[in-house]
């Protein structure tokens, strides 16, 4: 053997013998041990990502590192202002609805629009979407919510007298109901944070626009048939399952007869104005300097009348109710409950990021910049896993408050980041002010989330969907 044959030959054995599975390690460790065999015996030795690929790892893994340095404070600061309070505006209301629509009390809402949108600053990839509670998720979490924590299993009878009929102990059931939201979050968060790190972003094209759009309209029927006894003021049971909104719009009907007048007029007159605000917000936006915040005025508006007339004691209107002043510390998810979720929440995750990824996409597509589906998986896996030890339930990013972020002037995350101080605010201090406020391939998978509700009708749309991208192929 020639002598650079053999220095060739010592120089391919000296180099680490590690599995493939270092290559996707790296770039989020920087030291990993590996095993060499030299003269057929085992030694340890120290396998050291570069410098430059550590740095890269941390680019990625952190794409604010990206963008902040460099961050145009004359140009950028004050489109993002306007656009951050004006988000905030939007999120704080709907924070509140959904949380109701997630079976939970109201406050549980505003946590979930805090902790989230302050860590999507750091790991997203989206400059314009808006991440925080959304009506299909939180749709999807209610559902299950009731499911595994139903009226029937917290009726007691009273310590007073055996003659009297049992009650309902609401405090323990809505207690028992946000453990479920919190720990379906947990496993969403899993779910989502594992299928980024193996590069699963690619899934985002069997989620086509007609199947997302069927989805969300279907999402959109349900959320009309669940707020009916809200906007009634009648009390009905939730239902859960394939045709729970038939049910569920039965049962409205069926109670039709006790409908609280008071209500039902403080619920239209805000559905007209609201309607006019954005007819007048699409018509006049290139003059506006900001839309009209016409939730928020809603918002303020029926709260003082509320409080005012005591619409609550003297004509029984259903109000929000007590909103703790504070952040809850950290706690532990009720793991027990974990075996009995694991289907839901792959519902839910994927649900959850298709609805992210084709926003931010849409966005970055207008704006001329790049997403990376994959890091967005991450980005919403850690939103979820890690607000859920703050008693948050699932999020993804909503289309009427990324509209406002976009359509406002916002240029980067600090939008939103300001937009999730503007909660922090309200829950810390003045969140009492909102106690008197009053409760107020498209066709397959419309029809299939009406019909089944929405975690099968996903399942149902998917597949219908993979089969014809199939079918497409075949044929050609």
């Amino acid at each position: 053997m020639q002598p650079e044959e053999a220095g060739a030959g010592e120089e391919a054995e000296s180099q680490p013998l590690y599995t493939p599975i270092l290559d996707f390690i790296c770039p989020y460790y920087n030291i990993i041990i590996t095993y060499k065999l030299l003269n057929e015996s085992a030694s340890l030795r120290l396998y050291s990502c570069s410098s430059k690929r550590a740095k890269a790892a941390a680019l990625t893994f952190l794409p604010i590192l990206t963008w902040l340095p460099s961050y145009p404070v004359k140009q950028y600061l004050f489109s993002d202002v306007v656009s951050g309070l004006s988000t905030g505006v939007v999120q704080l209301p709907q924070g509140l609805a959904y949380a109701m629509l997630a079976a939970v009390p109201p406050v549980y809402g505003l946590y979930s629009s805090f902790y989230p949108v302050l860590l999507y600053t750091f790991f997203g990839t989206s400059r314009h979407i808006s991440v925080g509670t959304f009506a299909v998720i939180s749709l999807m979490i209610g559902a299950v919510a009731v499911r595994e924590a139903p009226d029937s299993m917290f009726y007691v009878l009273p310590a007073n007298g055996s003659n009297v009929s049992a009650v309902l102990d609401v405090e323990a059931r809505d207690a028992r109901r946000v453990q479920v939201a919190v720990v379906l979050t947990t496993l969403v968060g899993i779910i989502q944070l594992a299928l980024g790190l193996l590069r699963f972003g690619f899934v985002a094209i069997y989620l086509t626009e007609p199947l997302v759009r069927g989805f969300t309209t279907a999402a959109a029927v349900h959320v009309v048939v669940s707020q009916l006894k809200y906007l009634l003021g009648v009390k009905t049971q939730r239902f859960s399952g394939p045709l729970a909104a038939i049910y569920s719009a039965t049962a409205v009907l069926s109670h039709i007869a006790s409908t609280n007048v008071p209500t039902v007029i403080m619920g239209l007159v805000c559905i007209v104005f609201l309607y006019a605000v954005k007819d007048l917000n699409q018509r006049f936006k290139k003059k506006l300097p900001i839309p009209i915040p016409g939730e928020i005025i809603v918002v303020i508006v029926s709260t003082g009348v509320s409080y005012g007339l005591s619409l609550s004691e003297d004509y029984k209107v259903e109000v929000v109710g007590k909103i703790p002043t504070g952040l809850l510390p950290p706690t532990a998810p009720e793991f027990s409950l974990l075996p009995s979720l694991v289907t839901d929440s792959f519902a839910v995750a994927i649900v959850g990021f298709s609805m992210g990824i084709s926003l931010a996409k849409t966005f970055a597509l207008k704006h001329g910049y790049s997403v990376d589906g994959n890091q967005e998986l991450i980005a919403l896996g850690l939103c979820n896993f890690i607000s859920s030890f703050f008693q948050t339930f699932a999020i993804t990013c909503s289309m009427s408050r990324s509209l406002v972020q976009e359509s406002t002037g916002g240029k980067t995350q600090i939008a939103g980041l300001l937009a999730s101080l503007m909660v922090l605010l309200v829950v810390v201090a003045i969140g009492f002010v909102f106690q008197p406020l009053p409760q107020a391939i498209w066709l397959v998978a419309f029809v299939a989330s009406v019909l089944l509700g929405l975690d099968y009708g996903l399942l149902v749309a998917i597949s219908f969907a993979i089969l014809s991208v199939i079918y497409r192929t075949q044929r050609c």
